[in-house]
């Protein structure tokens, strides 16, 4: 349905996207592909469009990722610290793309690189969102041991979000890889301590338990499916809901 100005009518007024950081690859094996980066700001735009606020996570797997690094002898803390700083580059090149489309947009840094990024400063983000202005917040949660995926959750919760968006490859969650069996069963919706007990591998165990806790409802959805985060917000598409 829609409303008198023509739009449709959005069931959620501000949300946040969670990407991966190899959602930015393209068909590479690695870094940045810039029109897979700019195919994904065009559907920030479109959703942009419609009034509603808008904040990002974007992982940082693309370029280094924590755990790979520790797992080949490096010490897990600067590992960690490493990924936070592949975050900032990708929430950089993301940036780039809104604002040549006309978004304004900050990146906000949990750790202070006062150069490139705005310091995370609660009342100020939430301040950016209120002008319209999409928000992409970087490095984590400013501490090792804790992944995109839990910084998602807790920026998502102090934001007054009222839901994730968590874009990946596949339109929903599956009780098994969709893409090596055929007999995969898609969930329309699926409970967070199902989640957990079925490891079925939407977020990590924290980020999901930090959701229920706050009754935070998780959209899985394809980021590859063009038009699909739009098409959520208005009432359409194929997505799982995650919830209590």
């Amino acid at each position: 349905m829609d409303d008198a100005a023509g739009k449709p009518e959005v069931s959620f007024k501000r949300v946040l996207l969670k990407i991966s950081g190899e959602a930015l690859m393209g068909d590479q094996s690695y870094g940045l592909h810039p029109p897979t980066v700019e195919r994904i700001a065009r559907e920030v735009q479109s959703v942009h469009d419609l009034g509603v606020e808008i904040c990002m996570v974007i992982g940082g797997g693309n370029i280094f990722r924590g755990l790979q690094g520790s797992a080949q002898g490096m010490e897990r803390t600067t590992a960690d610290y490493m990924g936070m700083l592949a975050t900032v580059m990708n929430a950089l090149a993301m940036q780039s793309a809104l604002e040549a489309l006309g978004i304004h947009t900050r990146v906000i840094s949990a750790i202070t690189m006062n150069e490139v990024a705005e310091p995370y400063i609660r009342r100020r983000a939430v301040r950016h969102l209120e002008k319209k202005r999409v928000c992409i917040f970087a490095a984590g949660t400013g501490n090792p041991y804790f992944t995109t995926d839990t910084a998602a959750t807790l920026r998502a919760n102090e934001m007054s979000c009222e839901a994730i968006f968590k874009g990946t490859k596949v339109d929903g969650v599956y009780d098994k890889d969709p893409k090596k069996f055929d007999d995969a069963k898609r969930y329309d919706e699926v409970s967070y301590d199902e989640v957990l007990q079925k490891h079925l591998g939407v977020m990590d165990a924290s980020a999901i338990a930090l959701a229920r806790d706050n009754h935070l409802p998780i959209i899985v959805f394809s980021l590859d499916e063009s038009g699909g985060f739009r098409g959520i917000l208005s009432g359409k598409g194929t997505y799982t809901k995650v919830h209590g």
